[in-house]
């Protein structure tokens, strides 16, 4: 699990790409702006969501599996109710057997669940539990 300072500092500065679960395009939902905000800060944000077409000049997928091989997903941002945390993470695994690809999984506010950590345990997947990756970014680098 990562929650040290330095461990958030890090995953932060060497992220590029953050494929985004549950971005949305209604301007007025947080994940929305948290797209917005990671973009205006230099990271290339992909968007899953199954009811869009492109989010910011990014064509949203379906799912993980959709996303193409040749992209690399440094972090995986779970933006969903936390009923769908463990659903999330265990696509994370299951895209990680797949691609060979080993991204963090992070889980806002009030996402993670103990099955979802569980999961990403099990997987070994660095995992984030319950912070918002705009407020920890505005914290390291503001």
């Amino acid at each position: 699990m990562i929650e040290t300072i330095s461990n958030i500092n890090e995953v932060l500065s060497e992220a590029k790409t953050i494929a985004m679960i549950g971005c949305s395009p209604n301007i007025y939902r947080t994940s929305n702006y948290a797209a917005r905000f990671l973009q205006e800060r230099g990271y290339r944000v992909i968007p899953i969501n199954p009811e869009a077409e492109e989010i910011y000049g990014e064509k949203c997928y379906n799912s993980l599996a959709n996303i193409p091989e040749d992209i690399q997903v440094d972090v995986v941002n779970v933006f969903r109710n936390s009923k769908y945390a463990a659903e999330a993470t265990q696509d994370v695994a299951d895209w990680k057997e797949q691609t060979g690809q080993n991204p963090v999984v992070w889980t806002q506010l009030d996402v993670s669940s103990p099955e979802a950590e569980q999961i990403a345990k099990e997987h070994e997947l660095p995992y984030v539990r319950n912070k918002c990756i705009m407020v920890e970014w505005d914290r390291y680098f503001k």
